[in-house]
């Protein structure tokens, strides 16, 4: 096995690969897995993967065993939201390894020897520590690709992971640790439309089938059997102090790491709690509220539910209030948006309300939320925060009526004009009209 480069090429390829799989691989739930070792070789050279397969659980379990029996034990774990590559030189390539085996992988890794767990976060990359006389796994946590948002946005994530991951790589190897490296996703770029999970997920006007569709059940939140909030986003990301990122979109929907225990339900007023321990190092605890109220509008002669505010609590002590603009929809129905967040670019905004609120960015992709009337432990049809009439739209309309009122108007004037009744006769005498006339 070949040993890292100190200026780390590898990892440059292998940003340089990130891709969206075609459009004939859509069904498919997997995503590639990368592993390399600084130590001698840990795999046989005639280790393969067929064309097509995709390595299961069972069969991932198998191709780790190698990094539990080396002699140091020091394994370090990149996740990333997405699919991060297709291919890519190095000791062990897996191009399909099955989602359920990733997002299991965490697990599978504690209980497979007494590692001591360390999340590595950007804020302490350069203040990284280990221990090699004891079994360390570092879990490195890489800033989402927002594929839905501009593509120079996915490329600043890139660049920044491509420098976490040479910090991380660089660090150890100058402490002389030999470590091992498992680099992959926890989903696919692009995945199949889910139509058994949520109908009629949003309205479209001469728009394309999405890309992306649910890869995971939303979070539900029950009273007795019956299901009274519904939370659903494909990227729901905080970032602290403009330097501390972090993604809750696993803890929460995937590992499902949160605890919601302290949400509340009613016919008019429903909270929807949060709470995650220990979420980024540095932070012992947080706490996220979205507090959501039904009320009857005369004009509409109907109940509409509005997203009032959201909170966050950090360390129980820290909090910070967003007064919400344009999150509402007809009670009956759930609300969805592309992209909700404290950007002013986003068509869903959070404004901050206090001083504490300035300090935090919020990034939620896909947000699609419920609060009332769920039927069947289902979203209902979704209210989307883009309007029929976009600001296009209304140009074009604008315009079009400006220049048919100037066309009607030019019409109108040649229609007024009339010719002279009487003409003179220039072999006749000349014509005399009396002033009478």
């Amino acid at each position: 096995m070949a040993r890292l480069c100190p200026a780390a090429p590898a990892l440059l390829l292998l940003l340089g690969c990130l891709a969206v799989l075609p459009p004939a691989s859509l069904a498919q739930d997997h995503v590639p897995m990368l592993l390399w070792s600084t130590q001698r070789s840990q795999w046989n050279p005639d280790t393969a993967v067929h064309e097509g397969q995709v390595v299961s659980a069972q069969e991932l379990t198998v191709l780790l065993q190698p990094l539990f029996t080396q002699n140091s034990r020091n394994l370090v774990l990149f996740l990333q939201d997405r699919e991060i590559l297709q291919s890519s030189p190095s000791s062990l390539v897996l191009p399909a390894v099955d989602c359920k085996a990733t997002r299991s992988l965490l697990r599978v890794l504690q209980e497979s020897g007494d590692w001591k767990l360390t999340n590595v976060t950007n804020l302490n990359v350069s203040q990284l520590e280990v221990d090699a006389s004891n079994p360390n796994l570092l879990v490195v946590q890489l800033q989402p690709l927002a594929s839905d948002l501009r593509e120079i946005s996915t490329l600043e994530a890139i660049a920044e992971n491509d420098k976490i991951i040479g910090r991380v790589t660089m660090d150890l190897q100058e402490q002389g640790i030999n470590f091992s490296v498992i680099y992959t996703a926890m989903r696919p770029s692009r995945i199949s439309r889910r139509t058994d999970v949520v109908s009629e997920l949003r309205r479209q006007l001469m728009a394309a089938e999405e890309e992306d569709s649910l890869s995971y059940p939303p979070l539900n939140v029950t009273t007795g059997n019956n299901s009274c909030i519904l939370f659903y986003a494909s990227n729901f990301s905080l970032k602290a102090n403009s330097s501390v990122l972090i993604d809750l979109t696993n803890a929460t929907f995937l590992a499902e790491n949160v605890d919601i225990s302290s949400s509340e339900c009613s016919d008019s007023n429903t909270t929807l709690s949060l709470k995650y321990t220990k979420p980024v190092n540095g932070i012992s605890s947080l706490e996220i509220r979205f507090l959501m109220t039904s009320k009857f509008y005369e004009v509409s002669a109907r109940k509409w539910f509005t997203l009032v505010s959201m909170e966050i609590i950090q360390d129980g002590e820290k909090l910070a209030q967003f007064d919400v603009s344009g999150i509402s929809a007809p009670a009956e129905y759930s609300f969805h948006c592309q992209l909700v967040g404290t950007s002013n670019r986003y068509p869903a905004r959070l404004v901050p309300s206090n001083d504490e609120a300035k300090n935090w960015d919020v990034f939620i992709s896909e947000l699609q939320i419920q609060g009332f009337n769920i039927v069947n432990n289902q979203f209902s049809y979704a209210s989307d925060c883009t309007g029929f009439f976009t600001s296009g739209i209304w140009m074009g309309l604008v315009t079009s009526i400006i220049l048919l009122w100037i066309l009607t108007y030019g019409i109108h004037m040649i229609m007024q004009l009339t010719t002279n009744s009487r003409f003179d006769d220039p072999k006749g005498p000349a014509l005399s009209v009396p002033q009478t006339e």
